[in-house]
């Protein structure tokens, strides 16, 4: 697509119109998330041909902000080893694998090979790694000739490579993972690969195929205390149905990541945040993660014509420690709120055991956000065709639920609309805690208590919503402070 074209064709029925979507045909992951010179690349899953899954390519776009994206040519084709699929790219500052030319910094992409050719045929070791490199910012890649630079010795799924530098051990690490769980590798170049260790068969979720790890350390706000996150997505197995991604809080001594947690915690309880990883290289240090905001179970269904998925809103993980556990939490980046471009409603108040109602038309490109210490209370989202987004926290549950089963267009997939999700809420305390809302044309993006809870949901309403009813049924504690906002598309 020619730069600029996206004004005449990001007006489509269902477009986001401040998230990532390409400009036409199939995505899934995002890939090689990685900031150089004042770049931020999102590489993706992509089929050129197409909107349903087909030969993997890596689709390609940049940003200076993490907001505003320009698409670049396809990155990296299929080739005799098979389909690109997920991976990540390393900025390779001290040129450790020699592919820097007159003093050029490389970036570096690490990718998993998928032979179909293999795979039709019944063997196991059709997934392969490969490395590729670009001296010219991501503009273009040459692939390594002496590529697959890890072979596979015979396991189904074996892939999604995540690389990172370790400083202790002046070497690279890499994730990926293996069916049922991660193993780590070291390297010195980045194509000579030594295995390291294992994690998980017995630990966190196991109810499908692990998929995109990513390993890093982060600091406890608030302490110097630093532990390692660990973020494995698995499909099928979410606590809503599909695909969803989970977390185990740990340590890492540049051989083996450990960690006590047994259970699963999970960065996203909705169903339509998946594959998400985080930057590498970036400026200041933020670990910052995208997601595809889709679901296997339904993901080749939806029904958009021109293109087909998007991905979150780029958002900025950090660790808490609640009592004697840790908690992961991601919040929107703080670029969101340039996008307000008016506020559509200011100073929304909601005492304890009412409701207010606001007719508004931009519902579908806004942000909804309040202090609240309710434990109860609804906000419905309609349009004139009586179709309802419910929202609802609930103290008998002990929970937050989203319903989308009358919210639109749901009979595209058996499994989209067929029940309401659920989210556990406990707090050990009565302090207020925010809420924000982004709502697209497409989705909605809930953050709780400063993205301690957090669901990512796609909607397809026939027309947009345009009105909201906001219900307090707590029996003291007030809304307050409440905005809806107007954002600007990103297009």
């Amino acid at each position: 697509m020619v730069e600029g074209e996206e004004q005449n064709v990001y007006k489509e029925l269902y477009r986001p119109q401040y998230h990532f979507s390409p400009p036409q045909m199939w995505m899934n992951d995002p890939n090689g998330l990685v900031y150089h010179e004042g770049v931020y690349h999102l590489f993706y899953q992509y089929y050129p041909e197409d909107i349903v899954w087909g030969p993997m390519h890596w689709g390609h776009a940049i940003s200076d902000d993490l907001l505003h994206w320009k698409h670049r040519p396809i990155a990296l084709y299929p080739d005799e080893h098979g389909f690109i699929f997920s991976g990540s790219a390393v900025v390779d500052k001290n040129n450790t694998s020699g592919f820097g030319v007159d003093e050029e910094i490389p970036l570096v992409a690490i990718f998993t090979y998928h032979l179909m050719e293999g795979e039709k045929q019944g063997r196991k070791d059709f997934q392969t790694q490969g490395i590729a490199y670009s001296l010219d910012n991501g503009e273009t890649w040459k692939k390594y000739l002496g590529n697959p630079v890890i072979g596979n010795e015979g396991i189904k799924d074996f892939r999604d490579p995540k690389v990172f530098w370790y400083e202790d051990t002046q070497s690279w690490i890499l994730s990926l993972v293996a069916g049922d769980h991660a193993k780590f590798y070291t390297s010195k170049d980045l194509k000579n690969w030594k295995y390291l260790s294992e994690f998980g068969k017995y630990n966190g979720a196991h109810g499908g195929v692990w998929e995109c790890p990513d390993l890093f350390p982060l600091k406890v706000e608030g302490s110097d205390e630093e532990k390692w996150v660990l973020i494995i997505s698995i499909n099928p197995g979410a606590p809503n149905g599909g695909s969803g991604t989970q977390y185990f809080i740990g340590d890492f001594d540049g051989t083996s990541f450990t960690s006590d947690q047994k259970e699963p915690k999970w960065l996203d309880y909705g169903t339509d945040n998946y594959a998400g990883v985080t930057y590498n290289n970036t400026p200041n240090g933020d670990r910052i993660f995208i997601g595809w905001m889709s679901n296997w179970d339904y993901a080749r269904d939806t029904p958009t014509k021109k293109w087909r998925s998007a991905m979150t809103v780029p958002r900025k993980l950090a660790l808490k420690k609640n009592e004697d556990d840790y908690l992961l939490t991601n919040m929107p980046v703080k670029q969101i709120n340039g996008l307000a471009a008016s506020t559509l409603k200011k100073d929304i108040n909601v005492p304890p055991k009412t409701s207010d109602t606001f007719k508004i038309d931009d519902l579908n490109q806004s942000q909804i956000d309040f202090t609240t210490a309710s434990r109860n209370f609804k906000l419905i989202f309609s349009n004139d065709l009586n179709e309802t987004l419910t929202l609802t926290m609930d103290s008998k549950s002990k929970g937050f639920i989203i319903d989308r089963m009358y919210s639109g267009k749901i009979d595209f997939q058996s499994e989209f609309g067929n029940k309401k999700h659920f989210m556990p809420f406990e707090r050990t305390n009565s302090k207020p805690y925010e809420v924000i809302i982004l709502m697209d044309w497409s989705s909605i993006e809930v953050f709780l208590d400063n993205g301690t809870y957090v669901m990512t949901e796609q909607i397809f309403p026939t027309k947009p919503y345009n009105m909201l009813v906001i219900e307090n049924l707590d029996e003291q504690a007030t809304i307050e402070n409440g905005h809806i906002k107007h954002l600007k598309s990103i297009w």
